[in-house]
C-alpha cells in the first residue's frame, strides 16, 4: 500500500482487480477544496489509456512487480523466448504481451521484462537496436520528390523509411519506441 503523494511514473496498481502503471501524474492544490492527484494510467495487460483522479493522501494498492534483465532467444509460434542474465531462467512472452516490440527483436536483444507472479506483464526494449536491411530498391541520384527517403524492410519483417544512400546489407540504428531511422552502424 502507498498514498496518492508518493506516485510516481512506472509504478504499477491493483485497482479493482486490474493492474495499471501509472504514464504521468499530477498533484492539484485548488484554490477551494481538497487537493487531488490527477493520474493517467495504462491498463498492464489490455494496454487501455485512462485519466483517474484521486484524493490526497488516500491509499491504493500498488501491485509486487518484479523486473528482470533477460537477453532474446528464440520465437517458438507465438511466444518469444528470453532467458534471464542471473539464473538462466527461460522466459515465454506472448505476442500480445510484447506488442511492437516484436518488430525489433533481433538475436541477443536485452531486454527488461516486467513480471507479476509467474506473468510478463510488458516487455521494455533498449531506446536503439541495430538490424540489417534485408531488402530496399536502389535510391536514384537526385530523386527529391519522396524527401530524401525510402521505403527498407528489416531483417525482422517491419518496414521503416530510410535515406536513399542506405542499401541491401547495411546495418543501421533504430528507435524501438517510434521506428524511426536514427542512422548507419559502422563496425
Amino acid at each position: 500500500m502507498t498514498t496518492t503523494n508518493d506516485l510516481k511514473n512506472g509504478l504499477v496498481l491493483n485497482l479493482d482487480g486490474q493492474l495499471w502503471a501509472v504514464v504521468k501524474f499530477q498533484h492539484i492544490n485548488p484554490g477551494k477544496g481538497q487537493a487531488f492527484v490527477r493520474t493517467t494510467l495504462k491498463n498492464v495487460l489490455s494496454g487501455k489509456v485512462v485519466e483517474r483522479n484521486f484524493n490526497a493522501g488516500v491509499k491504493v494498492e500498488t501491485a509486487n512487480v518484479d523486473r528482470r534483465q533477460a537477453e532474446y532467444l528464440y520465437q517458438d509460434g507465438n511466444e518469444y523466448v528470453f532467458m534471464t542474465a542471473d539464473t538462466y531462467e527461460q522466459l515465454h512472452v506472448s505476442g500480445e504481451t510484447l506488442g511492437d516490440a516484436a518488430h525489433f527483436l533481433v538475436d541477443n536483444t536485452e531486454a527488461v521484462i516486467a513480471m507479476h507472479g509467474d506473468t510478463p506483464l510488458y516487455v521494455e526494449l533498449p531506446p536503439a537496436v541495430a538490424i540489417d536491411i534485408e531488402y530496399t530498391e536502389p535510391g536514384l541520384q537526385g530523386d527529391r520528390s519522396s524527401g530524401g527517403t525510402k521505403p527498407a524492410k528489416l531483417t525482422t519483417g517491419y518496414e521503416i523509411q530510410v535515406p536513399l544512400f542506405v542499401k541491401i546489407g547495411d546495418r543501421v540504428r533504430v528507435d524501438t519506441r517510434t521506428g524511426d531511422y536514427l542512422g548507419r552502424v559502422n563496425e
